[in-house]
C-alpha cells in the first residue's frame, strides 16, 4: 500500500506561485508512477500532471504545459507540483495519486489506486 499527504495550498494572489508537495510512503519498491490531479468549485476532477517511478519522464494536461511542473526527490519520495503565474481559474482541491500497476502512468484517473486526500489552493483577482 501507498499513503500520500498533500501539503502546499493555500490562499494566493493571482500571477503568484505555490508549490505544493506530495509524501509518498508505504512502499517498499517506490516503483509507481504518480499523477496531480484537481477538482473545481462544481466541477469534476480532471489530470494535471504525472512523473514515473524514476522521476525521468512527464507529462502534462495541455491546459497546465509551460506554468505548472512536476518533479520528484527520489531519495525522500516526495513529488512536487510547482505551479507559476497562478490564475483565479486554478482554484482547486488539489490531489496526488499513484498508480501502483504502471511504471510510467497515465492520464486516466481510473487507474490510479492510490489517492491523498487534497489540498485546497484558492486564487484570488
Amino acid at each position: 500500500q501507498v499513503q500520500l499527504v498533500e501539503s502546499g495550498g493555500g490562499l494566493v494572489q493571482a500571477g503568484n506561485s505555490l508549490r505544493l508537495a506530495c509524501a509518498a510512503s508505504g512502499s517498499t519498491s517506490k516503483r509507481y508512477a504518480v499523477g496531480w490531479f484537481r477538482q473545481p468549485p462544481g466541477k469534476e476532477r480532471e489530470f494535471l500532471a504525472l512523473i514515473i517511478w524514476n522521476g525521468r519522464s512527464t507529462d502534462y494536461a495541455e491546459s497546465v504545459k509551460g506554468r505548472f511542473t512536476i518533479s520528484k526527490d527520489v531519495a525522500k519520495d516526495v513529488i512536487y507540483l510547482q505551479m507559476d503565474n497562478l490564475r483565479p481559474e486554478d482554484t482547486a482541491v488539489y490531489y496526488c495519486a499513484a498508480d501502483s500497476t504502471r511504471l510510467y502512468g497515465s492520464k486516466v484517473q481510473s487507474n490510479y489506486d492510490y489517492w491523498g486526500r487534497g489540498t485546497q489552493v484558492t486564487v484570488s483577482s
